[in-house]
């Protein structure tokens, strides 16, 4: 079966697109619908768009509500469950500590201006509805960015399998979800980058159907006096080793098309089953809450590193015959 490969950069990082088809045609023709897809989710909720409807939300902080669309309020319903299940850990109002946490600066931010921003945040401050948002303080904020890539990723996927792509993998900067009944018997080599190795692989997973995230500490961090601080931040406005200190953390979740049903969490699990890179992200993932079920036809990790190949921004992964492995 031939095999169609698509790069495009959205939602700020490298996005590909991986499809086996047949088709010429067809493989085009979805290709096209499954970046529109992305394009048109980036367009709606990106934070640096001045049009997007994030963009709207927080400009009318403190006013009136803001009309939203059943998608959205799905969204909203599943950050909410995140929200629950996390113990308020995974909160889409923390997206303000960017003001006090500058990565480029090399500097802590102050005590104060953390303890200025706190009383901004607070998922439970927020009043939605099926039809209406509405952020009650002035300079509160939402950011979708902790849940709206890997809810993309899901969608593509989704769009490749309606177009009848048997077998199709998205990656949108390390958010990948992968499609289509031949996956099972085929599934796809995912490497997942070692937070400290440039270039090299902490592991690896043979992902059958579903999705896989991660988030780690070393794409934005701060190093001060040897200490690294991660952008996953706590309640209280701590960043990296203040929030846990962990390196990498990742998720694999099984499929079911969560773009259908975007406010229920995948897998059933007793925690959030998304890790975003960017936005708003769970820390102290060790805590019990944060732990999902996991699907035992979802994949198998690699106990050997597989061979790395290197394809513009992503580190594929080849997996050598008779590798060693155990189920997910």
């Amino acid at each position: 079966m031939p095999l169609y490969e698509h790069s495009f950069r959205a939602m700020g990082c490298p996005c590909r697109l991986r499809l086996e088809c047949d088709d010429g045609a067809l493989a085009q023709a979805a290709i096209a619908a499954a970046e529109a897809e992305v394009r048109r989710l980036e367009e709606k909720y990106s934070r640096y768009l001045p049009d997007s409807l994030t963009t709207r939300i927080n400009r009318n902080a403190g006013g009136e509500p803001v009309a939203i669309d059943p998608e959205t309020a799905g969204l909203l319903g599943f950050a909410h469950t995140l929200w629950e299940q996390s113990d308020g850990r995974f909160d889409l109002t923390a997206g303000i500590l960017r003001r006090a946490w500058d990565f480029r600066s090399g500097k802590l931010p102050s005590q104060v201006a953390i303890d200025r921003l706190l009383p901004l945040i607070g998922w439970q401050q927020v009043q939605w509805s099926a039809d209406t948002i509405r952020l009650p303080q002035r300079g509160m904020e939402i950011d979708f960015g902790g849940c709206v890539k890997e809810y993309a990723s899901d969608s593509a996927a989704g769009l490749l399998a309606d177009h009848g792509i048997r077998r199709a993998l998205v990656d949108l900067g390390g958010d990948i979800a992968v499609s289509g009944a031949a996956c099972r018997a085929s599934p796809w080599p995912v490497g997942i980058r070692h937070p400290r190795a440039r270039g090299e692989a902490l592991a690896g997973i043979l992902l059958a159907a579903g999705g896989l995230a991660s988030s780690g500490d070393y794409e934005r961090c701060l190093i001060v006096e040897g200490r690294r601080y991660g952008h996953i931040q706590s309640r209280n406005g701590v960043a990296g080793a203040g929030a846990g200190g962990g390196q990498r953390a990742g998720r694999a979740v099984p499929g079911g098309r969560r773009q259908r049903h975007p406010g229920h969490v995948a897998g059933g699990g007793r925690g959030p089953c998304l890790a975003g890179g960017t936005g708003p992200a769970l820390a102290g993932s060790g805590h019990p809450s944060g732990r999902a079920r996991q699907a035992g036809a979802l994949g198998h990790l690699s106990l050997r590193p597989p061979r790395p190949r290197r394809e513009g921004g992503t580190i594929w992964r080849e997996y050598p015959q008779g590798s060693q492995s155990g189920t997910v």
